[in-house]
């Protein structure tokens, strides 16, 4: 049951009377939950459930929409509103006026909100000192610094305003990569060498020395030119900011590589004149490990940047006020650093709440109740967008969903970041310059040199209601995104025709909604129907053709009995052939309809197979009943902080990062970063959630249940060990946890039937525990012999050894019979890269390992130490990040990066084969677990949904029309099979 609301201080004052008839409006609309008025006011549970309890008032936004949400009288509370704000502070603070009296022409802003300081503003950057320090120390003694921190950490700030101002006799170049790095790096430095871009790009792509020859051929310009006391520098500075972009939104792996070469190339020669300094998001580390020449440079060249202490936080705060001569009042400083310290990636969130604080501010004043009225750290960004987004019509409001969407580059296993546009992408239209113009002026755009991005990648997380837009349309969004790479490329090459979208790709793409095109695209879409218009056309002409020599063929053959025959087969085959064809095609087009339009895709699917039963179709027809068995759905992380409990997933389905399951198959746990929920999995096709527990804040990265399922144990960022009592899954209740003793981050835990668990870490060791008594977990053993990360570990199904995959690509298996002296009793070798998953069979006899080369093995383990490599599982085409067997041992599965879930036939292991390919059109597949209740496999994709898997034909054929609702109208069949006659698979019934 929801908890009650704590009672009001009736010496509150106004604040009291405020709460108060809040409270009352609520038990008017039939007291409705929090997590109802979160869904319809598009703000978190913790910002509605302050607004009613006293403490502070809350904003004029926040307050109406609560008003909204519970059928009151808008224009009145807009009133009692004002009248409160003035009894609280004795001036007018209304957001609004406020935020006018910013625009007007008066002093500058202290602080820059979400946008990064540049080096105009260091003179108001401050709290950094310490770290600037070191990086420019760093810098004079290195010519590479790469600098790691999570997204809002200032990696951006620091660079520009803090250690580009410490070489000011230095010429300086700021780029950031874009789609295209090299054509980027090229363009700058031809502009500040003032050549023609074209040549420079040519040579960039290349030779990698070209960056090194234009940075001396710059220097000897300078050096020629002179300057007015004769000096002139002998080196440049070059700072590449937010280089995650040549992962995120730079699709040429060659390119890629080309751009590291030069960069590292110019740093390296010995008779280098360049300083490069690099910021990149701390969650792309291992995407930089990849790049063969980084990693080799990064354990001397790379240093992290952590969140402010509390005095650096005071800092920031304080000395920019100072320096405009305003004060700061303490009671605000002392609200802004406990908001804002230890909360990762908080910076940008805490200049923009100084910055509207700043806007409210009274005579030279910061004070606390401008910040509330804000709506502080957490709520100001979510009010600026809001009140961005209701100041539009509706058309408009539209218009800005388009543009936000197109401003976000997709993440694949990693957090969605931020894109930078060329204006040419955008429509050109009225609605669109609005709206850009009125996000620019709010500051949640920046626009310059031609291009437009979000502010800051904090708007990503914080906005719920982009957050809700991202989740509906991740699929649209990403089909729409390949056609506008799609449409650049036809226009770059003069608009070629072999460059248009044909067959599915074009009727995926007519899928979308065409106000959502630019008038690019629509024009592109265009110009490949009238491609395909005069293709048809071409054809029909051709089978008339063909029709008309038949006919002759047959007068001519009239009395030839056998010739007669002959054709008939003939156009019989031709006939089957077609229909195979088509039903091959609308087999691959329902397993892409199924996220959006299960119902429909599941029709198609089944009409595919009936049509031609062949191992494609089949496969069609498993994935998209099984992509659909949960129906359309949104599907995303939980968010952080106090507004987790209003975050997508929209509908009561599992969603998250990390699944356990207990032996009977019955619940399911899934970790949500800061969550855990429990399900009931009786029936896996409806699942009831049980519970839900906060782990306090941290994020979780493993979790496992125990044999008896009445304990949770999983370990989080923090690397702590966390067990929770499961016995009533209705009421989760944590029972004990304790630091792991690991130095770097646990990757995965197991626990074996008597109690003892297993923990593996980056720190290239495993811990064992005691956890027979959950409330004090006892560390047995360590265990050292791994040459790098240790990722999967698991036990044998009688607990007497224990396997763990390493990135070193070995798979070692550990005789534990006694935990407390474990001991390795064999390697096995064979993979060529890491090793990210193991598991044993259910007779202990096999171990499935997978890997980072695309491929599993099966090994032969039933007679250790002696072993043997029984057979390859290599269907895959990239990463397999997942393996399970079937709880009867005669099947196993494997899933991957490539989003596919191959089923293998393991019944005679040394000669597996394959039972089912499905097709995951969410994209990654980063977990799979079997549930012995329903023989199926469950699987978590890297954007957080879970699915269940059919692999048994027959049950799929006698349940598919289960999820059909509504019979496949004659439109759609034509559309999907044409030239067949009408014949739905599921019929409307009486």
């Amino acid at each position: 049951m929801p908890r009650g609301e704590s009672p009001l201080d009736p010496d509150g004052g106004p604040l009291f009377e405020f709460a108060a008839r809040l409270r009352k409006l609520r038990e008017q609309a039939g007291r409705p939950t929090y997590r109802d008025l979160a869904r319809a006011t598009h703000y978190g549970i913790a910002t509605l459930s302050s607004a009613a309890a006293g403490r502070q008032l809350p904003s004029l936004a926040v307050t109406l929409a609560y008003v909204r949400a519970c059928g009151g009288d808008e224009r009145e509370w807009k009133r009692i509103w004002q009248r409160t704000a003035d009894a609280c502070s004795g001036t007018d603070a209304s957001a609004e006026a406020g935020a006018k009296k910013a625009q007007g022409g008066g002093p500058k802003a202290p602080y820059v909100g979400l946008a990064a300081f540049g080096e105009a503003d260091s003179g108001y950057f401050f709290g950094r000192e310490k770290l600037t320090g070191a990086l420019v120390e760093h810098l004079k003694e290195k010519r590479l610094l790469i600098l790691f921190g999570a997204s809002g950490s200032g990696k951006s700030s620091v660079l520009r305003a803090g250690v580009l101002p410490a070489f000011p006799d230095v010429p300086s170049l700021l780029l950031t990569p874009g789609p295209h790095p090299l054509e980027e790096c090229a363009v700058r430095l031809a502009a500040r060498a003032g050549v023609d871009s074209g040549p420079v790009h040519t040579d960039l792509t290349a030779e990698p020395g070209t960056l090194h020859r234009m940075v001396r051929q710059i220097l000897a310009q300078r050096q020629e030119d002179g300057s007015a006391d004769g000096s002139a520098a002998d080196e440049l500075l070059i700072v590449v900011d937010q280089f995650e972009e040549v992962f995120t939104v730079c699709r040429d792996a060659r390119e890629r590589e080309r751009f590291v070469a030069a960069l590292l190339h110019a740093v390296q020669v010995p008779d280098s004149r360049t300083r490069i300094a690099v910021a990149v998001r701390s969650d792309f580390y291992t995407h930089c490990t990849r790049l063969a020449g980084l990693v080799d440079a990064l354990p001397h060249a790379h240093h992290p940047v952590g969140p402010m202490n509390a005095e650096e936080l005071r800092a920031a705060i304080v000395q920019p006020a100072t320096r405009s001569r305003l004060t700061v009042e303490s009671a605000l400083l002392t609200t802004l650093t406990a908001d804002a310290h230890g909360r990762p990636g908080a910076l940008p969130l805490l200049s923009h709440a100084l910055l509207e604080t700043w806007k409210r501010r009274r005579g030279n004043a910061l004070t606390l109740a401008g910040y509330h009225a804000a709506g502080g750290i957490e709520g100001a960004l979510t009010q600026t967008a809001e009140r961005f987004h209701d100041a539009l019509n509706e058309t408009r409001q539209t218009a800005a969903r388009r543009l936000f969407l197109r401003l976000v580059a997709l993440g694949e296993g990693t957090e969605d970041t931020k894109r930078r546009v060329p204006l040419q992408e955008l429509d050109s239209g009225p609605d669109t310059a609005f709206v850009l113009e009125q996000a620019t002026r709010a500051r949640l755009l920046t626009a310059d040199a031609g291009h437009v991005e979000i502010a800051h990648e904090a708007l990503i997380r914080c906005w719920p209601r982009l957050g809700v837009w991202l989740e509906e349309d991740r699929g649209q969004e990403r089909l729409q995104r390949a056609l506008t790479e799609a449409t650049t490329l036809w226009e770059s090459l003069d608009r070629d025709p072999d460059t248009l979208y044909r067959g599915a790709r074009l009727t995926a793409a007519k899928d979308l909604p065409r106000e959502a095109l630019t008038a690019r695209e629509r024009a592109f879409l265009e110009a490949g129907e009238a491609a395909e218009h005069h293709a048809r056309q071409r054809d029909r002409r051709r089978l008339r053709r063909l029709r008309r020599q038949v006919g002759a063929l047959v007068v001519l053959l009239v009395c030839a009995v056998a010739a007669a025959g002959f054709a008939v087969r003939a156009q019989s085959t031709v006939t089957q052939q077609r229909n195979e064809a088509v039903a091959l095609r609308a087999a691959d087009e329902a397993v892409r309809l199924s996220p959006h339009r299960p119902s429909l895709a599941v029709q198609v699917a089944l009409a595919a197979y009936r049509e031609a039963p062949q191992v494609r179709t089949r496969d069609g027809l498993l994935s998209t009943l099984s992509v659909a068995s949960f129906g359309p759905r949104s599907t995303g992380p939980r968010s952080a902080g106090p507004q987790a409990a209003g975050h997508s997933p929209l509908k009561d389905i599992p969603v998250g990062h990390a699944p356990a399951v207990t032996d009977d198959g019955r619940t399911l746990a899934m970790a949500d970063r800061t969550w855990i929920d429990l399900w009931d999995l009786s029936n896996p096709r409806q699942p009831h959630r049980l519970g839900s527990t906060d782990t306090g804040g941290v994020a979780l990265g493993a979790i496992q249940f125990t044999s008896d399922g009445d304990t949770l144990v999983g370990v989080g960022g923090d690397r702590v060990l966390r067990l929770w009592d499961v016995s009533d899954p209705r009421k989760p209740r944590l029972v004990s946890k304790r630091p792991t003793g690991h130095t770097e981050p646990v990757y995965s835990v197991a626990v074996r039937r008597d109690g003892v668990a297993a923990t593996s870490s980056y720190d290239d060791t495993v811990r064992l525990w005691d956890l027979s008594d959950p409330a004090r977990p006892r560390a047995l053993d360590t265990l050292t012999g791994h040459d790098a990360n240790v990722k999967a570990v698991a036990f044998s199904p009688d607990g007497k050894t224990l396997a763990t995959g390493s990135d070193d690509r070995d798979v070692r298996v550990w005789d534990v019979t006694d935990p407390r002296h474990a001991t390795t009793v064999a390697v096995l070798e064979g993979h060529r890269h890491f090793v990210d998953a193991v598991a044993y069979s259910p007779d202990g006899r096999t171990l499935l390992s997978g890997s980072d080369d695309h491929t599993a093995k099966l090994w032969d383990i039933g007679d250790l130490p002696r072993h043997r490599e029984l057979g390859e599982l290599a269907r895959h085409a990239d990463i397999v990040t997942g393996v399970a067997f079937a709880s009867h041992g005669r099947t196993a599965a494997t899933v991957g990066v490539d989003g596919t879930v191959d089923v293998w036939n393991v019944t005679d292991p040394e000669r597996p084969t394959p039972v089912a390919h499905l097709t995951n059109p969410r994209g990654t597949v980063k977990e799979v677990r079997h549930l012995t209740t329903d023989d199926t496999f469950l699987t978590v994709t890297a954007h957080y949904s879970v699915q269940i898997w059919y692999t048994d034909l027959h049950r799929a054929l006698a349940d598919a029309c289960d999820s059909a609702h509504g019979t496949i109208s004659r439109t759609q069949w034509a559309r999907h099979f044409p030239r067949l006659d009408y014949d739905p698979p599921c019929p409307r019934r009486s």
